[in-house]
C-alpha cells in the first residue's frame, strides 16, 4: 500500500544535518521525492497497461473491426490502450530527463553547464512530479475502462492500481502546489529565460521534423504545441496574482503535454537507427500523442490565459447551488 500511518510515541529523535537549518536540509529530500513520486506515477501506469493489454488479448466480445476474436480488435480498446502507452513513455521520459538533469548539473564539465542543467532540472521538478503523477491515475482509470465491468471486481486488481495511483498527486506536495512553484519561482527563475529557452530548442526539434518522413505531422502538432506554450508562459510571466494561480494546473498540463510530445518525437528520430519494427512502434506513439494530446494545446493554452475573474463570482452560497 502506498500509504499507512506511523506512530512515534516513545521513539528517540537524532539530528538530520545542521540545527536551526532543517527547512533548507528538507527541500534537499523534498525535490529528489518529487521527482520519485512522478516515477511512481509512471510505474503504476505502466502496471495498469500491461494488465490492460493481457485482459484485452483474452476478452472475447462483439466482432472485432481489426480482427481478431478479443476486445484488442475493437478500434477503441486498441485507441485507449495505444493512448495508455504513449502517455507512459512520455512521462517516463519527462522523468528520465529530469534525472539526467539532475546528474548534469553536479558533473557536467563547464560551469555554464551545470549551471543551465540545474536550472531545467528545477524548471522540470514539478512538471515530472505533477503531470506524471496525474498520468498515472488518468492510465489506472482507462485501465479499469478497458476492463469494463470487470475493472470494478476486485480479483482483477485493475481497481487496486487505480486507488494507489490516486495518492501520488497528493502527497510530496499536492498537484495544486507543483503547479504554482511552477507559475511562480520557476517561471522567474534565471531572469525568466528558462521555459522560453526550452520552447526555443523544442520549436528547433518540430522544424527538423519537418524532413522525417512520418513524422511531418508531428512536427505540426509540435510547432502549434510549443506555439501555444510560448504565448501561455508570457502571459504568465506578465500576469501575477489570481489570475496567474487561476491559470497555474492548466499551464502545468500544457508544459507537460508539450515536453512529453517532444521527447516521444525525439525518441521517434532516435529510433530510426535501430530495428525497422522499433522505428515504425515509436513513431506511430509520437504520432498517437500528436493527434490526441498536443491536437489540445492552444485550447489549454485559452484556458490558463483566461484568468480568474469568474472566481471570485462563485463563492460558496453560489457554488452550493
Amino acid at each position: 500500500s502506498p500509504t499507512c500511518v506511523m506512530l512515534f510515541e516513545g521513539a528517540r529523535a537524532e539530528l538530520v544535518g545542521e540545527a536551526n537549518n532543517g527547512l533548507a536540509h528538507m527541500f534537499v529530500m523534498m525535490n529528489a521525492a518529487r521527482l520519485q513520486v512522478g516515477v511512481q506515477g509512471v510505474a503504476i501506469a505502466e502496471r495498469a497497461l500491461q494488465q490492460a493489454l493481457a485482459y484485452a488479448q483474452d476478452r472475447v466480445q462483439g466482432r472485432p473491426a481489426l480482427g481478431g476474436e478479443s476486445i484488442f480488435g475493437h478500434p477503441d480498446v486498441r485507441r485507449s490502450l495505444a493512448l495508455m502507452r504513449a502517455k507512459v513513455e512520455a512521462a517516463r521520459a519527462i522523468c528520465l530527463l529530469t534525472g539526467v538533469l539532475a546528474d548534469q548539473a553536479r558533473l557536467a564539465p563547464d560551469p555554464a553547464a551545470r549551471d543551465l542543467a540545474r536550472g531545467r532540472q528545477e524548471l522540470l521538478t514539478p512538471i515530472a512530479k505533477a503531470w506524471s503523477t496525474d498520468i498515472g491515475v488518468e492510465v489506472a482509470s482507462m485501465g479499469v475502462q478497458v476492463h469494463g465491468g470487470m475493472g470494478f471486481i476486485e480479483e482483477t486488481g485493475a481497481a487496486q492500481h487505480y486507488r494507489d495511483a490516486r495518492i501520488a498527486p497528493i502527497y510530496e506536495g499536492t498537484n495544486g502546489v507543483q503547479a504554482v512553484d511552477l507559475a511562480g519561482r520557476k517561471l522567474s527563475m534565471m531572469d525568466g529565460a528558462l521555459m522560453p529557452g526550452l520552447c526555443a530548442e523544442m520549436a528547433a526539434a518540430a522544424a527538423a521534423l519537418g524532413r522525417e518522413a512520418g513524422l511531418e505531422g508531428v512536427g505540426r502538432r509540435l510547432e502549434t504545441g510549443v506555439a501555444a506554450l510560448s504565448a501561455a508562459t508570457t502571459w504568465m510571466q506578465q500576469n501575477r496574482g489570481p489570475d496567474a494561480l487561476a491559470g497555474a494546473t492548466a499551464f502545468l498540463r500544457l508544459s507537460g503535454d508539450v515536453i512529453g510530445g517532444w521527447m516521444l518525437a525525439r525518441q521517434a528520430v532516435l529510433a530510426r537507427s535501430q530495428a525497422p519494427a522499433l522505428a515504425e512502434s515509436r513513431a506511430a506513439l509520437a504520432r498517437i500523442f500528436a493527434d490526441q494530446v498536443l491536437a489540445q494545446a492552444s485550447g489549454v493554452a485559452e484556458g490558463v490565459m483566461a484568468g480568474g475573474g469568474d472566481l471570485a463570482l462563485l463563492d460558496a452560497d453560489v457554488l452550493a447551488g
